[in-house]
């Protein structure tokens, strides 16, 4: 990879089928390239996979399959703008169907630990209106979801 900006995920030697797991999901999203290890390091041997360049949703990764000393936590998270209750549904059933788990307020694990908040825009631009009121009725109808529910959303703006 020659470019400036790349997010380097950590995996414990799964990052090709991780890959090829967000390549199948999301739109401009690929496997770019699989790169062996030239030599044994600690969590393997040369000619494992060491490295994975990706795409999800066009941001640039590389999936280094550097062992278990390091695993995915909340503090890193990819947020996924979704149109419309079809398309939320959709990322979330796949990312928990294979293998991932439910948190809160849109946040779901997949399989390998790392997080995904499956954000429905509806959610983002009420929790963000310039009326106080309207805002916090939809934080606070989301503080009680797991998977956001967007009619709910619409029900808590609409005041209803």
């Amino acid at each position: 990879m020659t470019h400036k900006n790349t997010l380097c995920l950590w995996y414990n030697g799964t990052a090709l089928e991780a890959a090829t797991f967000y390549a199948s999901l999301f739109p401009d999203s690929a496997v770019k390239a699989v790169h062996q290890a030239p030599g044994d390091y600690p969590a393997g041997k040369q000619g494992d996979v060491l490295t994975v360049e990706f795409t999800v949703l066009g941001i640039l990764c590389l999936g280094l399959n550097g062992g278990p000393t390091f695993p995915h936590t909340e503090a890193f998270s990819f947020q996924v703008a979704t149109d419309d209750q079809a398309e939320t549904d959709r990322y979330w059933h796949a990312i928990i169907d294979n293998g991932g788990q439910a948190s809160a307020c849109g946040w779901c694990k997949d399989k390998w630990g790392l997080s995904w908040q499956i954000s429905p825009r509806v959610l983002t631009d009420a929790v963000t209106h310039p009326d106080p009121v309207i805002a916090k009725r939809a934080f606070d109808a989301m503080m009680t979801m797991t998977k956001i529910d967007v009619a709910a959303i619409e029900a808590a703006v609409a005041g209803r």
